[in-house]
């Protein structure tokens, strides 16, 4: 009966110690890389490719293993050309990217942990040519997989591959690869 009542005690306090643990919110900054190409019937096109974009995001890391993030995105503008038929256009595109995610962190050791996030995801298209308007918008799934290395308590280095929705014709494609550093209040 002894061991009964310590091992209760004992797990009592674990679970108070563990929930007395206040949350720890951060702040980063990233630049995030996808593809800029372009696909509609019956004309070529020739975009920029992957471009760099910034993305800025927070979040708060609720336990070391489980948290919340936020994060944005501006697609920088994009230039493409294209042909239908025997005539030659140019165009720009310019988007952006938003959500919202759960995040699970499963620490390696002391230094590196790898994570997932899952949430919903905001993206945004808007091109314009002499010829062509075009607008896209799609809320969808959000997901991302990433590494991080602390340097130290502060600061950490992140690298991540994120997917925006469903898949796009026109303008950045829903798969991100992003490059980031995040500061721990």
């Amino acid at each position: 009966m002894k061991k009964l009542i310590f091992a209760l005690i004992a797990g009592a306090t674990a679970m108070s110690a563990a929930q007395a643990q206040s949350p720890a919110p951060y702040i980063g900054l990233g630049v995030a890389s996808s593809d800029h190409s372009f696909k509609i019937g019956g004309s070529d096109f020739d975009g920029d490719g992957f471009k760099p974009s910034l993305k800025v995001f927070g979040g708060v890391d609720i336990t070391p293993m489980w948290g919340v993030e936020a994060g944005y995105t501006d697609l920088r503008k994009a230039e493409y050309d294209y042909k239908i038929g025997n005539n030659s256009y140019t165009g720009s595109t310019e988007g952006k990217r938003a959500y919202v995610a759960g995040k699970g962190t499963m620490p390696v050791n002391e230094m590196f942990s790898v994570y997932g996030k899952l949430g919903v995801g905001y993206s945004k298209v808007d091109s314009t040519s002499s010829n062509l308007n075009y607008k896209e918008s799609d809320t969808g799934v959000y997901a991302g997989v990433g590494a991080q290395y602390n340097i130290n308590k502060q600061v950490a280095l992140t690298l991540e591959y994120e997917r925006y929705g469903k898949s796009k014709d026109f303008g950045a494609k829903a798969d991100a690869i992003t490059v980031g550093a995040r500061y721990n209040f």
